[in-house]
């Protein structure tokens, strides 16, 4: 008999620790993790706190965070219990702002939500990218010197057969001289003006005249052109949804404004050094 009770005890025992002691499907936000002082600590306040951490936290395993986030919670519980009386100023006004704040983050959320489609998305790339005439991008060298002078006497060297890196390697003071004077790839408008016009006014293969910009004198020759790719539609995507996101938002913004019924105390008509007097919340 004493053989039996054991055999099922150890059944029992072996059972109970099968079964988690809530299953994660049967947990919603009101379920409770906590009580202090007969006041219930829900997974959902563990959910905000746990929504609202730093950066640097979130990337941390739920694991790690479960004990830290609850006895949070837990210690703020009995530590609030210490103000029996009416909420003060400061209380008011922060939970004021907070719940504004809220609420205006869950009118964005929304926004961006309706906004920021795969429709509006592939919409925005095409627009982007894939309209109108494509973008040329230029591999070209340059020599640098500070005077017309050494530029134009590098120019007659080059068209006696002079090699091109030589004499960037030699006589070139950019950082691209011991290099042979190569730049590799740009697009429009990542040279300063009067470099850019010039490469882009070249054909392959040719030599400039002098070319004066704010570093010195150039001399420049043309290595290759090509038609600028579209990327990769994913590969942009994060981009184009940023992009539908904060026109979503600035234009309900501007609708709001401009229907709202707004005054403001213009900053001329006050001290504004009142700003940091936290002293005024506690009158």
């Amino acid at each position: 008999m004493t053989n039996l009770i054991a055999k099922m005890s150890a059944s029992a025992f072996a059972l109970m620790l099968a079964l988690p002691v809530q299953a994660q499907d049967t947990l919603t936000a009101d379920s409770v993790m906590a009580t202090v002082n007969g006041t219930e600590i829900t997974l959902g306040h563990m959910l905000m706190v746990r929504a609202s951490l730093p950066e640097q936290y979130q990337q941390l395993p739920d694991e790690v965070l479960w004990d830290g986030i609850l006895d949070q919670i837990v210690q703020q519980s009995v530590l609030s219990e210490l103000e029996t009386g009416e909420e003060n100023r400061r209380v008011q006004l922060a939970l004021e702002n907070e719940r504004r704040a809220l609420f205006a983050a869950q009118a964005i959320e929304g926004l961006v939500d309706e906004a920021v489609t795969d429709e509006a998305v592939q919409a925005l790339y095409e627009e982007t990218y894939l309209q109108g005439d494509p973008t040329e991008e230029f591999n070209a060298s340059h020599i640098l010197v500070e005077t017309q002078e050494e530029a134009a006497a590098i120019v007659e060297e080059l068209n006696g057969g002079a090699d091109f890196a030589e004499v960037a390697r030699e006589k070139s003071t950019g950082p691209s001289g011991p290099n042979g004077g190569q730049l590799g790839w740009f697009g429009a408008g990542m040279m300063v003006p009067e470099f850019q016009t010039a490469v882009e006014a070249m054909e392959v293969g040719a030599l400039s005249e002098p070319v004066q910009t704010q570093f010195g004198w150039h001399v420049i020759t043309l290595n290759e052109k090509r038609n600028q790719e579209a990327p990769e539609l994913d590969a942009v995507r994060g981009e184009l949804e940023g992009i539908l996101s904060q026109n979503a938002v600035s234009q309900k913004i501007d609708e709001l404004t401009n229907a709202a019924d707004i005054t403001r105390t213009a900053k001329e008509e006050v001290d504004t050094s009142i700003l940091s007097n936290i002293d005024l919340l506690e009158e």
